[in-house]
């Protein structure tokens, strides 16, 4: 079988001639290679032998049906029509070409794997994975079905016989089948122009892979489960692991808001990504890619459920159960015989509904469909005992000769014959304790409206559409059916009381509640929800040529950190060779977060960064500042023996240029009584927030919540924004948030001001700053490096001067150059205080930080 990969390679002859042109490498400064260096990212496909757009639907099995024809002795295929992967693909454009990655449900002998992947890939653009049989039972019928599946469905195996326990063999079948599927997109892919879009909790690895083999790979995910609360998910061995993996994509896709804030609360909680709502859309920032996340539902296919709508079989299968149930009310139930679905609890609020109105014996009958287990085990015969026993004694209570309240219908059912039920049944009951989508309502309303045709074969009335949908809070279409009466399914009153109200409702009021869900339903099909991720996902591809991208980590820890084309590593050779050029020196440093680890328990300097702060200050072309928002008394005590360091605290309102010079204010005329109205507010605030606490300065409140839990502290801090803003609106104050911190500080002072105070006051003294560097980690940093751009155009500083504006870590800024972490920054710092020879230290080809990362 011939890859995409492969048909490319034949055109490589071209691609190498040595009349093409080729973009050369370029030097900025000596020993730096910049702009055009190789990423590290995997060579495939560079050219594509066709230009049409295409997508790679990965799912773990694939939308095509198998048979054995014995006498032909081979395997034959075609189209499953229910899958949801091949309805989605209405959703694309029409010259998009889509092709299918998946597993077969039939067990395929190895000797035939070859032929069965040519048939399906020349036929019906399917490229199968075949893994081997005990992969697959630990694969999915271990670790999916009878791990994740329970978790996700928050059932904790807290005993042997109360779920699968984690297994590390599972998860490492689980690990295998994932990077299976990689290598068959590997086959496949063009990754400069495909996308590739996963589907559900069996590949939750994979972006992990396909991410290492492509940094720039086109990705999204949609998860067809419902996602945990932090609590469940957080007592997952591998949790760390299936986030990263997911974090690996463009685009994460969930059915309703409650699993996508559970997923960030994961994120926030484990990993400490906050995410940002713009414009309508949600993204977490994770190592400089910004991962998106969608919010939608999926649909049903109208097209095709219309035309089973129409089938003669569907009609006469109508007319066959209007006489089964003549002078019957008929409820409905359709569900997979499931540990979730709540099917014993329906029967027993059936059994309720009949002792609290004993005119309706008789008269009602739950049908229940029950669609094949999708797994086998202990629990799934336990559910259908359970199921049975509870259903036989409803009957043998309220039923009589010829009448039975509960009618099971067991085993496989065709659609038509589904459809036929649907449109008989004056109230369909969905009551799963929990379940991530559930798309039984939508296809019962749908056959509801029926049609003309149908209601002439059927005889049925369609001069006034109606329906009635009991649906259960805990599944993932509650929200989209408004008009539904939503039930607790572990209330059996409250399920009985919502069969009442359904069967006694007025005509008219049905018709409203039909109308209001088919409306809704006909308009957010499979194809709207398909064609809405797929612009979404373009969306979010859109700026990974602008960046660029390099691969850290092990194993399922690997990520991308990807990087705008002029924001770039700070390396000491490039820093020194401007910093021996120059002869007045300006050095900016922020403290927390910069010189000091933000973890630390004890925030005082360490003696390595006293020595290379007195180093730095030793020469007397530099002038040092450490700008902080921190009170003067504690950077007073700190920077003690540093006789000629400078210090700006308080986030500039207080400054000295050496240790013997007194403090000075900033030249505002300062008025605190807000104090007297903010600091009982929160006062408020710290005693509600456990963790919490208040830092008074002179200038300045701030209220700290790094200690408090991270979702309750994030939440109260907006909280406390929005409260001090009302009641200090009329003050001369700033109320700002930063990390982990809400602060009131009077206005115009920043430390943005302190950058050009310090610059106009070196100007003055005749010694303008051709040398500016500037370290910071937060947002009060970002006033800093925004005044130096632009002070660059600005005549205060001279046409040659050399600016270094560095943030600390991987993150949008408004600084050009990065370190990774505070260690970095004082080794940056010993190489620059080594360069004007005022500390012994190794040589500079020892401190470099140029290269891959």
């Amino acid at each position: 079988m011939l890859s995409r990969s492969y048909f490319n390679l034949l055109n490589l002859d071209d691609y190498l001639r040595p009349d093409r042109t080729r973009i050369p490498r370029v030097m900025t400064v000596p020993g730096i290679i910049s702009d055009f260096e190789n990423d590290g990212e995997a060579e495939y496909d560079a050219v594509s032998s066709a230009n049409q757009e295409r997508r790679i639907i990965v799912a773990n099995q694939l939308p095509v049906r198998a048979h054995r024809d014995a006498a032909a002795k081979r395997w034959c295929f075609d189209w499953d029509k229910d899958a949801l992967a091949l309805q989605l693909k209405d959703g694309f454009p029409n010259d998009v070409e889509v092709v299918f990655v998946g597993c077969l449900k039939a067990e395929i002998d190895v000797s035939e794997q070859d032929a069965v992947a040519q048939s399906l890939v020349e036929n019906f653009r399917c490229f199968p994975v075949f893994l081997p049989v005990e992969t697959q039972i630990k694969f999915y019928h271990g670790f999916c079905k009878h791990y994740l599946w329970p978790l996700f469905h928050y059932m904790l195996p807290l005993t042997p016989d109360n779920g699968l326990r984690f297994h590390r063999s599972l998860w490492q079948a689980y690990v295998s089948a994932n990077k299976a599927f990689a290598d068959t997109i590997m086959e496949v892919i063009n990754p400069d122009e495909d996308y590739v879009w996963i589907h559900d909790y069996h590949l939750m690895v994979l972006p992990t892979f396909l991410r290492k083999m492509f940094h720039r790979i086109k990705l999204g995910f949609f998860l067809h489960n419902l996602f945990p609360s932090s609590e469940i998910y957080r007592t997952l061995p591998v949790r760390d692991e299936i986030l990263r993996g997911l974090l690996n994509c463009d685009l994460i896709g969930f059915h309703t808001f409650d699993y996508a804030r559970h997923f960030l609360s994961c994120c926030s909680r484990m990993l400490g990504l906050d995410y940002q709502s713009k414009r309508g859309y949600i993204g977490l920032d994770y190592y400089g890619r910004t991962v998106s996340i969608k919010i939608l539902p999926v649909g049903i296919h109208m097209g095709q459920l219309e035309s089973v709508i129409s089938l003669d079989e569907t009609a006469r299968k109508i007319v066959e159960l209007k006489g089964r149930f003549e002078g019957k009310i008929v409820m409905l139930g359709v569900d997979d015989m499931d540990l979730f679905k709540g099917i014993s609890l329906k029967f027993l609020a059936t059994g309720n509904l009949l002792e609290e109105h004993p005119e309706l014996r008789g008269k009602v009958v739950l049908v229940q469909i029950v669609n094949p287990a999708r797994s086998s085990g202990k629990d799934v015969q336990e559910v259908q005992n359970e199921i049975n026993n509870v259903a036989n004694e409803v009957n043998s209570r309220y039923g009589e000769p010829g009448y039975e309240p509960i009618v099971f219908v067991n085993g496989p059912v065709s659609t038509q014959d589904k459809v036929a039920y649907y449109a008989i049944s004056e109230c369909c009951v969905v009551n799963a304790v929990r379940d991530g989508m559930n798309l039984v309502p939508y296809t019962y309303t749908v056959s509801r409206q029926g049609s003309p045709d149908l209601d002439k074969a059927s005889g049925l009335n369609g001069s006034s559409r109606k329906s009635v949908i009991i649906v259960s809070e805990f599944i993932g279409c509650s929200p989209s059916l408004s008009g539904a009466i939503r039930v607790n399914p572990w209330n059996i009153d409250s399920v009985s009381d919502a069969m009442n109200l359904a069967i006694t409702m007025p005509e008219a009021e049905k018709q409203m509640r039909h109308e209001k869900h088919y409306k809704y339903i006909s308009s957010h099909d499979v194809a709207y929800w398909a064609r809405s991720f797929d612009q979404d996902l373009e969306r979010a591809c859109r700026e990974h040529y602008r960046k660029r991208c390099w691969g850290i980590g092990f194993g399922l820890g690997f990520r991308v950190v990807a990087l705008g084309p002029n924001f770039r590593k700070l390396a000491v050779e490039h820093i020194v060779y401007a910093f021996n050029k120059t002869n007045s020196r300006l050095i900016l440093l922020d403290y927390d977060g910069t010189m000091m680890p933000k973890g630390s328990v004890d925030k005082s300097p360490s003696d390595e960064v006293i020595k290379v702060l007195n180093g730095l200050c030793n020469d007397p072309k530099n002038v040092v500042f450490i700008v902080s928002g921190r009170g003067k008394e504690s950077l007073s005590k700190w920077f003690s023996p540093c006789e000629k360091l400078g210090l700006s605290a308080e986030h500039g309102y207080f400054t000295r240029w050496i240790k013997d010079s007194p403090w000075e204010s900033c030249l505002l005329a300062m008025d605190f009584d807000w104090m007297k109205i903010a600091l009982p507010v929160m006062e408020h605030y710290m005693e509600a927030t456990d963790g919490s606490f208040i830092e008074q300065k002179e200038s300045a409140l701030v209220w700290h919540h790094q200690e408090a839990d991270p979702d309750f502290g994030t939440w109260q801090a907006k909280e406390l924004l929005d409260h001090l803003e009302s009641v200090l609106a009329n003050e001369p104050v700033v109320v700002k948030r930063g990390q982990h911190i809400v602060e009131v500080k009077p206005q115009g002072v920043s430390k943005g001001v302190v950058v050009e105070s310090l610059i106009a006051t070196m100007r003055t003294r005749g010694k303008a700053p051709d040398f500016v560097l500037c370290v910071g980690d937060d947002r009060s940093d970002e006033d800093m490096f925004e005044m130096i751009a632009r002070s660059v155009t600005n005549p205060s500083l001279p046409s040659i001067a050399e600016v270094f504006a560095c943030t600390v870590g991987q993150k949008p800024s408004m600084a050009k150059y990065y370190l990774d972490d505070t260690s970095d920054v004082i080794k940056m710092l010993q190489g620059v205080a080594s360069a004007s020879g005022q500390l012994n230290k190794p040589a500079l080809c020892e401190v470099s930080f140029e290269g891959p990362l």
